[in-house]
């Protein structure tokens, strides 16, 4: 196969994207991460992360998980600097992988976005009934379980998202502004409360023989911890997926993305290190709601209550964040026709993609019907095979592919990071469980064959010519015999 033909200076994408604004500066783009990285994540999981690793030594597992969320981060930063376009990874691995396998790569990334992204917007709808319950009678059981009207009250909550989000972008970062700040009031009020009453050798009773190489509860636990770290993580990305909304994105999308990582690593470490110093290891995995246990404690029943409304809007928040960046998913697969060509609209007036809110938003609720600790699973396979893994080859591809390509941000100490990240994506997925796996699997081979029909339709490869469009090098497209 010949390689294409590049030509002349690399073009600005400033303006790659039509009918898109760029509204969203720094601040802004930050307070995206943080409000969906923050979310409710750590509200429900501290006691899935002190049970999975048998005590007090669950503090570590959030800084272990942050050093892989920084590692990937900052492959986040420099592809999406130098390619900021409604999308993130779909654009990335369209770019990278097209030498190789044509639009395999970009296809099987929307194929499965359109699942992973609303299933962690439904872990966020699942945590917010899950302390309404603390607040209104009969949403949750006396085991914690979602009842059906839990099940009702989270359908309307998906509903009243994709209303919220039914407006101009502009609109819509000053919201989210608003919605970061009561994320940040909802956190701090946490720590205030379990420090009131912190206990040190509570926080630091570590569990005997936990740390021993060969059988501690730190160490056989550490998979299943790393899971819930990296889920409670993820939203650093979701900046970048709103690259073509950004302003200078050359800039505020890699500051906006480790900002965001050290900002939440710090929030997340001093949380779980007062929460253990506030309650017994043992009672915490018991709670399903330990926010509101802490204020409880701290100052009563009736504080609780107030600050329990705090996390319900905070877990809306994370819902809001999250469904706003994938939504934009799908658009740019759909502009390149190859997903639904439905997807690649935007609303005459409002600019925003409207299928694929309504369609994620769908989605969302449905996913919310299951239970925290499967949908955590089931998003978490898809996700490392096809964005976490492929995005550390594409970095390194397009390196050696399009050494031309204006690169603002450059991976600090490259590879390294990439290296870490690797590493820490393929334990995680080993960990993960022979089930989740499995359908992870079964996914992809129902999207590769997705992708041939698709292809065989379209008479491209394998089944036709490769054509090769290096969109943010130059605008020369040249086709290459398959």
């Amino acid at each position: 196969m010949s390689s294409p033909t590049r030509s002349g200076e690399p073009h600005s994408p400033g303006t790659r994207t039509p009918g898109f604004q760029r509204q969203i500066g720094p601040l802004q783009a930050t307070a995206i991460n943080m409000t969906q990285m923050c979310g409710i994540g750590p509200f429900v999981t501290i006691p899935l992360m002190v049970a999975a690793m048998g005590g007090p030594q669950a503090m570590f597992g959030w800084l272990i998980g942050a050093v892989i969320a920084l590692a990937d981060g900052l492959i986040w930063a420099e592809l999406g600097a130098a390619m900021p376009g409604a999308g993130g990874t779909y654009i990335y691995l369209r770019e990278a992988f097209q030498y190789r396998t044509g639009r395999l790569m970009p296809f099987l990334f929307a194929w499965s976005a359109v699942l992973f992204i609303p299933l962690i917007m439904s872990t966020g709808v699942i945590g917010l009934v899950t302390y309404l319950g603390y607040l209104v009678p009969g949403v949750v059981d006396a085991n914690g379980d979602t009842t059906a009207l839990g099940h009702t009250i989270g359908i309307a909550v998906v509903a009243l998202v994709v209303f919220a989000l039914y407006r101009r972008i502009g609109q819509i970062g000053k919201l989210t502004t608003v919605l970061f700040a009561i994320m940040l009031c909802s956190v701090f009020a946490v720590i205030v409360a379990s420090f009131l009453h912190f206990d040190a050798d509570l926080a630091f009773g570590f569990t005997p023989g936990a740390f021993e190489l060969f059988g501690g509860p730190f160490w056989t636990g550490l998979g299943a911890g790393l899971m819930i770290a990296i889920y409670d993580y993820l939203g650093y990305n979701t900046s970048a997926y709103l690259g073509a909304e950004l302003r200078e994105p050359g800039r505020t999308l890699p500051r906006a993305i480790v900002y965001s990582i050290l900002g939440i690593a710090g929030l997340y470490f001093v949380l779980q290190l007062g929460v253990l110093g506030a309650v017994p290891w043992e009672k915490i995995t018991e709670s399903s709601s330990i926010a509101s246990l802490v204020f409880e404690q701290a100052w009563g029943t009736g504080v609780a209550k107030v600050l329990t409304v705090f996390i319900v809007i905070t877990a809306f928040g994370s819902v809001f964040a999250g469904l706003l960046g994938g939504s934009r998913v799908p658009f740019e697969a759909a502009r390149d026709k190859l997903f639904l060509p439905w997807f690649g609209r935007l609303h005459p007036r409002l600019n925003f993609p409207t299928v694929g809110l309504f369609a994620m938003g769908g989605i969302t609720a449905l996913g919310s019907l299951f239970t925290l600790a499967d949908v955590i699973a089931m998003l978490t396979t898809v996700f490392v095979l096809v964005q976490s893994v492929a995005q550390v080859a594409a970095l390194t591809v397009l390196r050696r592919r399009q050494p031309g390509l204006r690169r603002p941000y450059r991976q600090w100490l490259y590879p390294v990071p990439s290296i870490v990240a690797l590493i820490g994506w393929i334990f995680i997925y080993y960990q993960s469980g022979t089930q989740p796996v499995l359908l992870s699997i079964g996914w992809l081979v129902v999207g590769v064959i997705a992708f041939l029909i698709w292809a065989r339709a379209e008479k491209t490869w394998p089944f036709g010519p490769k054509e090769i469009r290096e969109s943010y090098l130059d605008d020369r497209t040249k086709e290459v015999g398959a």
